[in-house]
């Protein structure tokens, strides 16, 4: 006697998952470890089952045919992604806030006032870029501190600048080791001055220090056993992902899953990373080690490593202390992210790795060895998941030999229960599609990266990624879409044979037609999307305000109320108010005082309006905007905003 169905079956594990995401995961604490682990293992356990599954059963037979290898090839590429999820479901079961101990040992910052350096490395910045990060670094509230401008441009503007600001401009005859080596190089000319400091802080260039990011870093140290503060990197701008999908007040910045869950996660298991900017680190732990490590073109990921070998601890600060300029172009974004998985391979090889003979900690080896798995997993997995299926449309090759209903009893509640247990932690940022276009994006060079950096280790030299710059006019970076376009062309194409020919698709596919049809569409709104990103749209306005603020308008004498909504130190955007274009008025700032503006650009009740500063307006502006308390940008999903932003995209090609 059946009982139930077929049908009902396979999906049961499903809705299993199901409920148990919609009706017992909302009810429990993201910050409880208890329930974070109990969350892990139901994600561990479906990951387990699909993989035994896949593994024992959907796998052509042994030999020497195309579809061995081809069915062989990409389990083996699944499974590797499967064990790096499973590792950092593992890192993501703790969490640790260390805020209540900032807040406790703000007290011995204050009696106790330790000097500090603020390095600012710069090479090819424009002075706006900066002009922020030297004010904010001027604003900060702590007292005993220098300021450094360590100048790889050798730029004599820029020295005349920092001259005029009362900031140390430093140069070098070289630019060996990149960004480690500008620090080092200072670092040993403070020792030959004999002006040696308790604690170093690092700012990128396009980094604003907040005026408490000294006094909430510093307190930590009244740890003697840490070396080493990291604080997360937050953005004021909408990166190319959001900006070109036209989704930045609806989707977070691409690293925000990093630096607001995974670090937290991390520094649980006492295995935190340095990532360079918005860091500070104790001038004794640097003595220790010999100053910055220059064997990976990461020095800042390699700096934790190399600390933990004399003792030092790296502590993670969960709290927004400085905002900086994410990439704006496409090819910046894919630069920086393959210039950081070529760093960790580097690290791989050298002696801080995973394999090393050095005294590490062996969750500190998980700790290289997660991250080397994220990327050389990750995104290999998603090329596959493009090219596979078209080996079936074309060739008939068997992929996943398996039944339609093995597949929603297997695949649908492992993928149900990874993507439940993420968004458990994350609070709702994972989401399919976007998720998979903001990783297909680089992944070519991203993977070219990781195979280089295991294969040869040495000799690259670190590439700056360009910021700032003039972005106002659409660009198609078509060497970068060229091959989505290839891809999505190469789909369509197949599709249509297999649908309208039954050579391979009924002859072949068996029950596992509809998994391959359902595959191969989700692969054509991926490649879509991606092609999406690789338009790039002019930004007219840099800054993501959380908030509109209401501002008075002066025009011809009379008096007006709207809302600003964008504003940098060259133009504002203010909605609730229309103009013709070329007018001129005056716009009453808090803060800021009376700007001169005139209307660029008008449409309906908004408008786009340049501006002119006074050098104290554009100070004042700079703190205002970037120095206070606060999370700048995006920091949740917000799902109707998120659908509403891609379809004016995809309808209108517009972020308006």
């Amino acid at each position: 006697m059946v009982l139930f169905p077929d049908w009902l079956v396979a999906w049961m594990p499903s809705l299993l998952v199901i409920g148990i995401g919609l009706g017992i995961a909302p009810l429990l604490p993201r910050s409880n470890g208890w329930m974070r682990l109990a969350m892990m293992l139901v994600a561990g356990f479906f990951s387990l089952r699909y993989l035994t599954w896949r593994v024992t059963e959907t796998i052509a037979p042994p030999g020497f045919t195309l579809d061995a290898f081809v069915s062989w090839s990409f389990a083996f590429i699944e499974a590797m992604t499967i064990v790096s999820s499973i590792s950092a479901f593992l890192v993501l079961s703790r969490h640790r806030s260390r805020s209540a101990d900032a807040d406790a040992n703000l007290p011995w910052v204050e009696t106790a006032q330790p000097s500090v350096a603020i390095l600012v490395a710069t090479y090819n910045e424009e002075w706006p870029v900066l002009e922020r990060t030297l004010a904010g670094a001027m604003a900060s509230q702590y007292a005993n501190k220098t300021i450094h401008v360590l100048d790889d441009g050798r730029r004599d503007w820029l020295r005349d600048r920092c001259a005029a600001l009362g900031v140390e401009h430093v140069t070098r005859p070289d630019n060996a080791h990149g960004k480690a080596g500008n620090i080092n190089h200072f670092l040993r000319q403070l020792r030959e001055r004999g002006r040696e400091v308790d604690f170093v802080a690092v700012l990128d260039a396009d980094f604003v220090p907040h005026q408490d990011f000294l006094t909430r870093t510093l307190a930590l140290f009244a740890d003697s056993k840490i070396g080493l503060v990291q604080t997360p990197q937050h953005f004021f701008n909408p990166d190319p992902i959001q900006h070109n999908l036209g989704i930045s007040r609806s989707y977070p910045d691409e690293q925000r899953f990093f630096f607001d869950h995974m670090q937290p996660a991390r520094d649980g298991w006492d295995i935190a990373v340095c990532c360079g900017t918005s860091s500070i680190v104790r001038w004794t732990a640097l003595d220790a080690i010999g100053d910055f490590p220059t064997a990976s073109v990461t020095e800042d990921y390699m700096l934790t490593s190399v600390l933990k070998m004399k003792g030092y601890s790296t502590a993670y600060l969960n709290e927004p202390l400085s905002e900086g300029l994410a990439p704006e172009g496409l090819k910046e974004y894919i630069t920086q992210r393959s210039r950081w998985c070529l760093g960790l391979m580097q690290i791989v090889r050298s002696s801080a790795g995973p394999f090393s003979r050095e005294p590490l900690r062996l969750r500190d080896r998980w700790s290289v060895l997660d991250s080397c798995l994220y990327w050389l997993t990750t995104f290999p997995f998603k090329i596959a998941c493009i090219v596979y299926p078209l080996l079936y449309w074309y060739f008939g090759v068997t992929v996943v030999d398996a039944r339609l209903y093995d597949v929603i009893s297997y695949f649908g509640p492992y993928y149900l229960a990874t993507m439940m247990f993420l968004n458990f932690v994350s609070v709702g940022m994972f989401v399919p599609i976007v998720n998979d276009i903001s990783q297909l994006v680089g992944a070519w060079e991203i993977s070219r990266s990781a195979l280089t950096g295991l294969v040869k280790p040495h000799g690259h030299a670190f590439k700056v990624t360009m910021k700032g710059g003039d972005r106002d006019r659409i660009v198609i970076q078509w060497p970068i879409m060229r091959r989505f376009l290839a891809a999505f062309v190469l789909t369509v194409v197949g599709l249509l044979i297999g649908l309208t020919s039954d050579y391979l698709f009924d002859a072949h596919a068996g029950e596992g037609k509809a998994v391959i049809l359902f595959w191969t569409l989700y692969n054509l709104l991926v490649l879509a999307g991606t092609m999406l990103v690789c338009v790039e749209l002019p930004r007219t306005a840099s800054i993501l305000r959380s908030r509109p603020e209401q501002v008075e308008v002066v025009v011809d004498g009379r008096r007006r109320m709207a809302w600003l909504t964008d504003i940098h130190a060259e133009a504002l955007r203010l909605r609730g108010l229309s103009l013709p274009l070329g007018t001129r008025f005056i716009c009453r700032i808090p803060e800021v005082g009376e700007v001169e503006a005139e209307v660029t650009l008008s449409l309906d009740a908004s408008l786009d309006a340049s501006i002119a500063l006074t050098p104290a307006q554009r100070e004042d502006l700079i703190e205002k905007l970037h120095t206070r308390s606060g999370v700048p940008g995006t920091a949740a999903v917000a799902a109707a905003g998120l659908g509403a932003g891609l379809l004016r995209r995809i309808i209108a090609g517009t972020v308006r």
